[in-house]
């Protein structure tokens, strides 16, 4: 996380700053981003390599390094990191069968993929000085509107026109059909939406709290009153980063388990 700013009236400090992304390898001014003859020129450019980036491969190097790696040996009595894969796997595997029933299977290696990305980046960004790529709607969204289109192009291929019987309420009063087939419809396209912002929005929050009781940990070095303001910040930050250990898992779980039943949706229209 962002260090804060000494000033002459006392503690400046920015909760937000740690969320800015920049490239690795050059220097990066904010300011000199400004467009030019229809060029943005000192922008990041989309070929460069940025926090982003580096934090995403590492959850992808976590996974490999526990998956892969960890359990190539696949021992009768396991070892710590392959008993913790196949917990991921029993776990995981068992919420795809009891949300999407056996059909949805077929489709476990996606749902497991989501799941184990947003859980190692998670709680990958909770490391001192780290970056949490799952704090950004750029990335959420690409993973809620990919996974959207893909459960939605998967029902019309398996069911043809009869996917949008998932909007037609044959149950309920034939007047009424109509209006619940507009609401309907309304919700199925903001699942994407409120897929992303969630996770993005729930970590995020999460981060900058911490950031904000940070800044008066120092408080004891510059005024009398952070005798006490620092100890209670302290413990403050102390009690965040508990709980947003349980956030990170619990958002992975959520944004997996929503993700099953849009899938059951898809592949179970009419139910």
């Amino acid at each position: 996380m962002a260090g804060e700013e000494h000033s002459e009236g006392g503690l400046a400090f920015h909760p937000l700053q740690q969320f800015e992304v920049h490239p690795l390898f050059r220097h990066y001014d904010p300011a000199t981003c400004v467009p030019a003859n229809g060029i943005t020129e000192g922008c990041i450019k989309w070929y460069e390599i940025t926090n982003v980036t580096l934090w995403m491969a590492l959850a992808l190097l976590v996974i490999v390094a526990v998956f892969a790696i960890g359990s190539r040996g696949r021992a009768i009595i396991p070892t710590r990191i392959q008993s913790i894969g196949e917990m991921a796997y029993g776990f995981v595997y068992k919420m795809v069968e009891d949300v999407a029933g056996h059909d949805g299977a077929k489709y476990f290696p996606l749902i497991m993929s989501l799941f184990l990305f947003i859980l190692s980046a998670n709680m990958l960004g909770l490391l001192p000085g780290s970056f949490t790529p799952t704090s950004h709607i750029a990335v959420t969204a690409v993973l809620g509107f990919g996974f959207f289109i893909f459960v939605t192009l998967l029902g019309f291929f398996k069911h043809g026109v009869h996917f949008l019987g998932l909007f037609w309420m044959k149950d309920a009063p034939l007047i009424l059909r109509p209006i619940i087939a507009v609401i309907e419809v309304i919700s199925y396209f903001v699942r994407p939406v409120s897929h992303s912002i969630r996770l993005a929005g729930n970590v995020m929050a999460g981060h900058a709290v911490m950031k904000v009781f940070a800044a008066f940990a120092p408080l004891i070095l510059i005024s009398t009153i952070g005798v006490v303001v620092t100890p209670v910040s302290i413990l403050a930050i102390t009690a965040i980063y508990a709980l947003e250990v349980l956030v990170a898992f619990i958002q992975a779980y959520v944004f997996t388990i929503l993700a099953c039943v849009y899938l059951k949706d898809a592949l179970h229209p009419g139910h």
